[in-house]
């Protein structure tokens, strides 16, 4: 490798020193449960995601625009270079809509940094467990602020990708131990070509482009790369900028991680209230779907645009509100075989959702995004009008998912990925990730193909 540049410029800010000095033994107790958490909740979502035609799409795209054997597929058995595997397995992740958020970013950290992290660990040999969490909890930090800061000084909507590209990039800062004066070019090269897209598009037109970590984590691991080569950017004004400074003084003392929500279904968190209050309705009152006759729900503007009322493909019924919640109200659930295959075209529930009216209520619009509420009204056909509590959705800071309900999501997605038979000592290492020698037992283990494809691959050899 060419040497690295060193700049003679300000090295501003709290960022650079956290992402070069931050160590496992730095993190509260409670963050590195939540670190877990999120980990073992992301493989389960890779495995689902690894199943799903998007995740086809940008392997077979990843394998032959990228090339290279540094870094495995999730759940495939098959490698690419270090961007290629990050491009490819941020996608599968953002592909099954089941991830964790938080809640200012309106978006996704984990996928990106995730699958930066796995990208640049390789085999995983020389990379200890408490070396993997830091990074990973490093990069949720760093991705997190980035996003709140861009929110906080750009006119519209971006995806994840846009921001996420930052955690990225202090991931493989971390990994290639870069001077501070590289890690400020990584970061500066990560934002000036981070994704900008438009969220709204695809929130209106619900398809695989999704929440564009897939491109984020792509270009936050050419950015270090990049850094590492000599390679020089702007400035990251989300980082540096005065008007964002407050987001960083706090870095490594509040703990955005924590802040963090896990889902309690596999679809937008957007629509997710609604689904609770509906629930709890039926829960209350014990009607049958049959007795449907219209569904009113009062819910903040951004919700009320999830408006696909018969998704054709997985990833309109992922990006809809009254799907999910006709499909809770007739199913009882809404797990991988609820927003896919058969379910798309079940008569009640199209039924159903299509009675649903979405209203933008300005008093839930304004507490958007730090707050999501949701409120539903139900007419039965027996004369009974039935009306809901506002409702939030489970699984945030305030209201957790308990460890059974998570390790029962992880258990159902494991099983929907085809790779059931190694969910218990995937979860056990996860738990226990802080004593590993080194990641390559649990690298393995979330790369490997299904037993039936790796069964298949050796009957085509």
């Amino acid at each position: 490798m060419r040497p690295v540049r060193q700049t003679s410029g300000p090295m501003t800010g709290q960022a650079f020193t956290f992402i070069q000095d931050f160590r496992f033994g730095d993190a509260p107790a409670e963050v590195v449960v939540h670190a877990k958490r999120s980990l073992l909740d992301l493989i389960g979502v890779a495995a689902a995601g690894s199943r799903l035609p998007v995740s086809d799409a940008v392997r077979t795209v990843s394998l032959e625009a990228f090339g290279g054997t540094d870094a495995g597929f999730f759940f495939d058995g098959r490698k690419a270079s270090v961007a290629g595997a990050a491009f490819a397995n941020a996608m599968t992740i953002d592909g099954f809509d089941a991830h964790d958020g938080h809640p200012l970013t309106k978006g996704h950290a984990g996928c990106g940094v995730l699958a930066a992290l796995a990208a640049f660990a390789g085999d995983g040999a020389s990379l200890s467990g408490e070396a993997a969490l830091a990074h990973l909890i490093a990069g949720y930090e760093v991705a997190i602020r980035a996003g709140i800061a861009l929110h906080a000084t750009a006119p519209d909507y971006h995806t994840s990708g846009a921001w996420v590209a930052l955690g990225a990039a202090a991931v493989g800062s971390r990994v290639m131990k870069l001077d501070r004066a590289a890690t400020r070019e990584a970061l500066g090269i990560a934002e000036f070509y981070g994704p900008r897209s438009q969220m709204m598009r695809c929130i209106d037109h619900p398809t695989m482009v999704k929440d564009g970590s897939g491109w984020g984590a792509m270009t936050g691991v050419s950015a270090a790369l990049l850094a590492q080569a000599g390679f020089t950017g702007a400035p990251a004004i989300t980082v540096e900028g005065d008007d964002v400074a407050r987001l960083w003084s706090d870095l490594g003392s509040r703990w955005r991680m924590s802040e963090q929500y896990l889902k309690a279904y596999p679809v937008c968190r957007w629509a997710q209230p609604a689904m609770e209050a509906a629930a709890q309705l039926q829960r209350d009152h014990d009607f049958t779907h049959s007795l449907i006759e219209r569904i009113t729900v009062r819910t903040f503007r951004e919700a009320s645009r999830l408006a696909v009322a018969a998704p054709e493909a997985t990833d309109a019924a992922q990006y809809s509100l009254p799907f999910p919640v006709a499909a809770l109200l007739v199913r009882g659930q809404v797990g991988p075989d609820e927003i896919d295959g058969d379910a798309l075209g079940d008569a009640e529930i199209l039924r159903v959702s299509r009675s649903v009216e979405l209203v933008d209520d300005p008093r839930y619009s304004a507490l958007f995004p730090a707050e999501r509420w949701a409120e539903v009204e139900i007419g039965l056909s027996d004369g009974r009008v039935l009306r809901s509590r506002p409702s939030v959705a489970r699984g945030s800071a305030e209201n957790p998912l308990s460890d059974a309900e998570v390790e029962a999501k992880f258990d159902m997605l494991m099983e929907a990925g085809g790779v059931a038979e190694r969910a218990e000592s995937v979860k056990s290492m996860v738990m226990t990730l802080e004593t590993a020698p080194s990641v390559a037992p649990l690298l393995e283990a979330i790369t490997c193909p299904p037993l039936h494809v790796s069964k298949r691959m050796r009957a085509a050899e």
